[in-house]
């Protein structure tokens, strides 16, 4: 028998592994004094360099952390808790919420690929998760790609001397332009889709339809709830953004509200351009229904001469005239001439 200290451990009572925070940093930055400070810090002696100074602002980007990475990340910069819990969690809503003094945002992030397909996603969504302090930024993304923005963030000092919320704004801006430019796309797509279902005699794919239909709805999930949170943000942080950054905001709100409407415009579309489909497709039906129905008109009458005259009757005087097989196949044809005129004539054929 073993003993206790021989015996196999539960996996649960295994220590789990850790991984180091610095697996998830995809940089840590310092702003003072409307610069950045060159090179790239660690998060505690960034925080150091702001907070001896009592100036400027870190900005930590951060790439799918774990909990663990998170809860290391909350305990330097005093992240409140429920902060830490959503910003480990993905397929969040845009939202934003504050607690005491720090701001929590999500912006969805929207991706378009040209290449549609019944088996590939043509929108893929992200998200991008903003902690905003009185010192620092946290930026998390999940399934999001974010661009270089420090460039044209530092070609502007007086907007770095906003403070840690004017980067928020402008990753916010980013993201929302990028709506804009889908939008863009979509509206091509929709307008190739329309030429193709009214053009008279054109062969069009209505499964297309329903993949453009469903991925327009995924980008309305992802932007939509954006508008409410925008106002919020707005409305109610007086305190934390200035008249300068809640007019920046404002603008983003602007054309989050656009490209809320186009999108919205191109669902309509969409649901219009099914109807028309489905009504197109069963016209071509009943036409198809009609030629079959002539063809197998013309076809019965033959059928039941022939099948009047192989009847096992001895008394039919038909059977013993010379010329009864030719004037029969003469009347079958007139009949069947006949009625190919007359569906020709009522657009049967």
């Amino acid at each position: 028998m073993l003993t206790p200290f021989e015996r196999p451990r539960r996996t649960s009572d295994r220590p789990r592994l850790t991984v180091p925070v610095e697996r998830a940093i995809d940089h840590c930055r310092v702003f003072k004094d409307g610069v950045r400070l060159p090179g790239e810090y660690i998060p505690s002696s960034a925080l150091s360099e702001v907070r001896e100074h009592g100036s400027g602002f870190v900005w930590l980007g951060l790439r799918e952390p774990d909990a663990h990475q998170m809860e290391r990340v909350a305990e330097k910069f005093g992240i409140h808790p429920l902060i830490v819990e959503d910003a480990v969690t993905a397929h969040q809503r845009p939202k934003v919420e504050r607690y005491d003094d720090q701001l929590f945002m999500v912006v969805r992030s929207v991706k378009f690929r040209a290449e549609a397909s019944e088996t590939r996603e043509i929108i893929s969504t992200g998200e991008v998760q903003m902690l905003v302090g009185p010192d620092f930024i946290i930026t998390v993304r999940h399934g999001a790609e974010l661009p270089e923005l420090s460039g044209a963030f530092e070609e502007n000092p007086e907007l770095i001397a906003l403070g840690p919320a004017a980067l928020a704004w402008r990753v916010a801006d980013h993201l929302v332009d990028e709506y804009g430019r889908i939008a863009a796309l979509l509206e091509q797509e929709v307008d190739d889709l329309e030429e193709e279902v009214f053009t008279p005699g054109s062969r069009f794919n209505i499964e297309q339809i329903y993949m453009y239909k469903r991925e327009i709805l995924e980008m309305r999930h992802s932007t939509d709830p954006l508008a409410p949170a925008l106002r919020s943000l707005i409305a109610d942080n007086r305190d934390i953004l200035g008249k300068q950054l809640r007019s920046y905001f404002r603008d983003v709100l602007d054309h989050e509200m656009q490209v809320r409407d186009q999108i919205g415009g191109y669902d309509e579309r969409l649901s219009a351009l099914i109807d028309a489909s489905v009504a197109k497709i069963t016209m071509q039906q009943n036409t198809d229904m009609r030629t079959i129905s002539a063809v197998v008109g013309m076809a019965a009458a033959p059928t039941l001469i022939a099948g009047i005259y192989g009847m096992n009757f001895v008394n039919m005087p038909e059977l013993e005239w010379e010329y009864g097989y030719f004037v029969v196949l003469g009347f079958i044809a007139f009949i069947v001439a006949l009625m190919f005129w007359w569906f020709r004539r009522n657009n049967w054929l």
